[in-house]
């Protein structure tokens, strides 16, 4: 007969199986980081940079500071905020994977923004690695300016910051990360000292790349640009409509008519 405590911590093994093997560092154009292990990202593939339009000279000024990055060049951590739906995630992988296929010894790491507390972790992990790494943090924002903190000291201030081989890429729909609250500058006995805390993680990215909301002109040459692409009818009146209905116009906007679109012809947009 099985003893019992063996049964129970083999039951317990199942509802909580062991942490899979980490990815190899270097086999991989993209990974996840979750916390604990690195792991392989699944079918990564950045749209061709001259898809992304109207963002000209971001695209510019985050391919360069990445191709540093990935030639051993000094290379800014990068804040990438602005209006939602503007391209600012797609940026980031678009000119990752353009890097990669120039050649460029770079891959792309996305942090999920819930774990932030384990980037000592990963920094540990590929300090030593042959290669550069993006860190990706999307769509970060913090409810307090003390809640950034943690973060401000990993990428300047800290003992131990991020190695040499990385650098942190996060985009926003905030520029200065934090809500900024007239009230509570009122309420401080010394304002700058709440002003200066709420834009203290701001101020440590080097890079900062601000994307704005677009007109319908630009709108619809993202809409040709994608139709030109995957060989679907350029329809203006049709999208314009399209981005009324949605009461926005964005690069997003622009993508989620292109897939109706090539819904609506039996295409794929694979």
């Amino acid at each position: 007969m099985t003893d019992p405590l063996i049964r129970i911590a083999d039951a317990l093994d199942r509802l909580s199986p062991p942490t899979p093997p980490a990815a190899d560092p270097l086999a991989h154009p993209a990974y996840v980081w979750r916390g604990d292990t690195l792991t392989a990202a699944r079918d990564f593939a950045g749209l061709p940079l001259d898809q992304l339009r109207n963002i000209d000279l971001q695209k510019t000024a985050l391919v360069d500071n990445l191709e540093r990055l990935a030639s051993g060049s000094a290379a800014h951590d990068a804040l990438l905020w602005g209006a939602r739906g503007t391209g600012k995630s797609a940026l980031v992988k678009s000119a990752v994977a353009h890097i990669q296929a120039s050649g460029g010894n770079l891959a792309l790491i996305e942090v999920v923004t819930t774990r932030l507390e384990t980037l000592p972790t990963l920094f540990a992990a590929i300090a030593s690695v042959p290669r550069a790494f993006v860190l990706f943090i999307d769509d970060l924002g913090f409810d307090a300016a003390g809640d950034a903190r943690a973060l401000r000291s990993m990428l300047q201030g800290g003992a131990e910051a991020r190695p040499a081989n990385a650098r942190l890429i996060v985009t926003s729909n905030r520029r200065h990360l934090v809500p900024r609250d007239i009230a509570e500058q009122e309420s401080a006995i010394n304002p700058r000292d709440a002003v200066d805390d709420q834009l203290a993680l701001a101020d440590r990215f080097g890079l900062s790349l601000g994307f704005h909301v677009i007109d319908q002109d630009s709108y619809l040459a993202i809409v040709q640009g994608y139709t030109d692409a995957y060989g679907l009818p350029f329809d203006p009146v049709e999208a314009v409509g399209w981005a009324t209905r949605r009461g926005s116009r964005s690069g997003r906007v622009a993508w989620h008519y292109i897939v109706d679109l090539a819904g609506r012809n039996g295409r794929s947009l694979r």
